[in-house]
């Protein structure tokens, strides 16, 4: 029976695996994306990734013209907006929804917005039953974690993990089989799209011009939770606004290339309002929980381009090595060090900002162009040194081993000096090339996951497996 799920585990499920799975699945979802870009030829991609980064950035900048014409034309085709000014806010308005009408059963449609409130949560609490119908967000509930991903929450999990997973939850025979697997999910997902008092959704856009609210998904579980119920409440931020349908054209271009490596969604809805057929009543909940802040600040505004497309945590080093669940937050990746910060606060997440090689790699791919590394470096400056918005929140202690190891960086000698006591100090530690346990601070990182022995030989190294390596393939083609 569904009702034997434990959809509010209190333990994290962990796989040892996660960093095989994290880079297998973003490899994957590299490849796709690259057999559905590089047909469109580069001055075209990256004319729809200027376009998109202009309008997008047009859009957040004129905020105070589109979101009245939004509620205006939302209301006018009878639906009821309601605006939230942070998220205790937003969960009141959806739980008053929902205790309004005699709620008890929710499905939903995935929803980062949702995770950031954590909505779920609140509603659980007040007693109602709150269900996932995405499949990667279907499975991560019933692990009782967080998505790891941004459009893939399931992501860091491998076939095996998910059907262990369903054996322990669902008490099924469930094989290692993707098409089995999505089978039971189905079967089980159906009995609560059909007995819900009220479906929940996200919104990948929003059309100021009609009051639309656009929604992309790949299984249909979008449109039985947003047409099923009798009512539908949608939680979107308000960064989510763009002006019109020939915004959306161009956007709907670059996000499921990005994100997918489709050329178009397999599921895109429109909603506008309350329509002859489907929910009674139509609820649009506007989030702002620090969006309004993000714009004061002009180095930093462009992080409200994003479309939450993944591609950047796809293509980055440090999220392929330490998966979604590494960066505490909702938002992981590329685009969560830079978000999760200005959301949060920098006295909470003001370790994000560092988690970066700022190799560029993100900025590279980013469809609408948001300048992460630049971003990156801005709030790194705010932690460290404040500004007028926050605060420095970095100590002294902190301070100090940043200008050494600035110091050390900058004198070739000393970075010498360094690595080869670095090697000495770590041998206590090193096992098979791997630290796998640190003393403090240190053991914050290895109490999950090990951490690579440091080389004092890397120069040594690069010649022998790089330059050398180069080198006889060049010596090869000669011949």
């Amino acid at each position: 029976m569904i009702s034997r799920i434990d959809f509010r585990a209190n333990t994290q499920r962990v796989p040892p695996n996660i960093p095989v799975a994290t880079q297998k699945n973003a490899k994957t979802a590299l490849v796709h994306r690259e057999e559905v870009v590089e047909p469109l030829g580069e001055v075209y991609w990256e004319s729809l990734r200027q376009a998109a980064h202009d309008l997008r950035l047009h859009a957040i900048t004129h905020l105070d013209t589109y979101l009245p014409m939004l509620e205006e034309k939302v209301t006018k085709a009878g639906g009821v907006v309601h605006w939230a000014s942070d998220a205790a806010d937003a969960r009141r308005i959806v739980q008053e929804i929902a205790t309004a009408r005699g709620v008890r059963r929710i499905v939903k449609v995935k929803s980062m917005a949702t995770e950031e409130i954590e909505l779920n949560h609140a509603l659980q609490d007040a007693g109602l039953r709150v269900v996932e119908s995405d499949l990667g967000e279907f499975i991560v509930q019933l692990a009782g974690e967080k998505p790891s991903h941004i459009i893939a929450p399931a992501l860091h999990m491998t076939k095996e993990d998910i059907a262990a997973l369903f054996r322990e939850k669902l008490r099924v025979d469930a094989p290692p089989d993707p098409q089995v697997l999505t089978g039971i999910a189905r079967t089980r997902l159906r009995e609560e799209f059909l007995s819900a008092d009220m479906g929940i959704s996200g919104g990948n856009f929003l059309i100021a011009e009609t009051g639309t609210l656009v929604i992309l998904t790949n299984e249909g579980n979008g449109r039985m939770c947003t047409t099923l119920p009798p009512v539908h409440t949608a939680l979107v931020g308000i960064d989510k606004v763009i002006p019109d349908w020939q915004s959306l054209s161009v956007l709907l271009k670059v996000l499921a290339r990005s994100a997918t490596g489709q050329k178009m969604t397999c599921y895109v809805s429109f909603i506008t309002g309350i329509a002859e057929e489907g929910p009674r009543e139509f609820h649009l909940v506007l989030l702002d929980n620090g969006r309004t802040r993000i714009l004061q600040d002009e180095r930093a505004r462009e992080t409200l381009l994003c479309i939450r497309c993944g591609a950047c945590l796809n293509i980055c080093p440090v999220y392929n090595h330490v998966g979604g669940h590494a960066y505490g937050a909702t938002y992981p990746g590329p685009i969560g060090a830079i978000l999760s910060p200005q959301l949060l606060g920098t006295q909470i997440a003001g370790d994000l900002p560092f988690a970066s090689s700022l190799c560029g790699a993100c900025a590279e791919i980013c469809p609408v162009k948001i300048p992460i590394p630049e971003i990156l470096l801005h709030l790194r400056h705010r932690v460290v040194e404040g500004d007028e918005i926050e605060r420095a929140v970095a100590s002294p202690m902190v301070r100090a081993a940043g200008a050494l190891g600035a110091f050390a960086f900058g004198v070739p000698r000393m970075f010498t000096l360094g690595a080869r006591v670095l090697k000495v100090v770590q041998a206590p530690f090193r096992r098979d090339g791997w630290l796998p346990v640190l003393p403090p601070p240190a053991n914050r990182w290895t109490m999950v996951r090990p951490f690579p022995a440091f080389r004092a030989d890397f120069r040594a190294w690069w010649k022998e497996h790089y330059l050398n390596r180069e080198g006889a393939k060049n010596a090869k083609k000669e011949k």
